[in-house]
């Protein structure tokens, strides 16, 4: 957790210009489109929303065309906070007031800092694998989602797609696989290739290199049947789980804008690293209650 605080910490910020020269740029439109569709499906207006592994606020912008009532972030990368997610929202004339946290919210108890039940929505976008690394992180990251949502709320978010991982792990020689802009490499440890109940569904470490994003960064997959069970255990009930290309053909055949984001935009090796992700969300148990 402490090498991936430090990465995005230390990454610089770039100009509208630089972004849009990026070998990756319409992956991160496509991702953000993404982002936008399950903000679009799961917040209301004056929903109070907790986004775990904020970042430098890029989501605040989305949260807006949400108007949501209120809005606290979480994110280990202090000066990704302190600089950045800070900065933008008090030059960002924003509506809504906001509270952002420097901290694991794999890690802490996040009841001795927040209110519990007070949310409406919870949402950890690319990040939840994170929490993977070890039964205790993936128990907390639950454990808080559920602590922190009122019943009736929901926790939506991106990840990993181990399925996808897996089958193409198999289908390669060697222990890593991708192309021009994305590199996955598994450790020599399931050079087997297969991940049974030996070896158990946390701890299932792979290196992931993104162009222009991250370098040999670790991470690590989040088995899918897995992730609901221990969810349930939390009450937190599957609603759904789409890979990112189901995803954006679902979306898109349902009449949602594209804004010229869609897959025909991007790079046939872009489309292939969408193809490691899914969206998910899930609904905390009980009645709803009014906001």
């Amino acid at each position: 957790a402490h090498n991936v605080a430090l990465h995005y910490s230390g990454r610089e910020n770039q100009s509208v210009g630089q972004r849009q020269q990026s070998p990756i740029y319409h992956l991160r439109c496509l991702n953000n489109w993404v982002k936008s569709m399950l903000i679009n499906a799961y917040v209301r207006e004056k929903d109070r929303v907790l986004d775990f592994a904020c970042g430098k606020g890029g989501d605040l912008t989305k949260y807006r065309k949400a108007r949501v009532g209120t809005y606290t972030g979480v994110d280990i990368a202090l000066e990704s906070v302190r600089r950045d997610a800070v900065g933008r929202y008090n030059g960002g004339n924003y509506p809504f007031p906001a509270k952002f946290i420097a901290g694991d919210a794999f890690t802490a108890d996040l009841t001795q800092h927040l209110p519990v039940k007070s949310y409406d929505v919870v949402s950890s976008q690319f990040a939840i694998h994170y929490s993977w690394s070890t039964e205790t992180r993936a128990r907390r990251a639950l454990r808080n989602v559920s602590q922190m949502l009122r019943p009736g709320g929901h926790f939506i978010g991106t990840t990993v797609d181990s399925n996808v991982l897996v089958r193409k792990l198999r289908a390669t020689d060697g222990m890593t696989f991708g192309n021009s802009i994305v590199e996955v490499t598994f450790d020599d440890r399931f050079k087997r290739k297969t991940f049974d109940a030996e070896n158990g569904p946390f701890g299932l470490q792979y290196a992931f290199t993104l162009q222009d994003a991250v370098t040999a960064c670790h991470e690590w997959m989040v088995p899918k049947r897995a992730f609901v069970d221990l969810a349930e255990e939390y009450g937190l009930e599957l609603v759904e789980w789409r890979n990112l290309h189901d995803f954006v053909h679902d979306k898109l055949g349902a009449g949602a804008s594209s804004e010229s984001n869609d897959a025909n935009t991007l790079s046939e090796d872009e489309w292939e690293a969408a193809h490691l992700y899914a969206a998910f969300a899930f609904r905390k148990a009980g009645a709803a209650t009014a906001a």
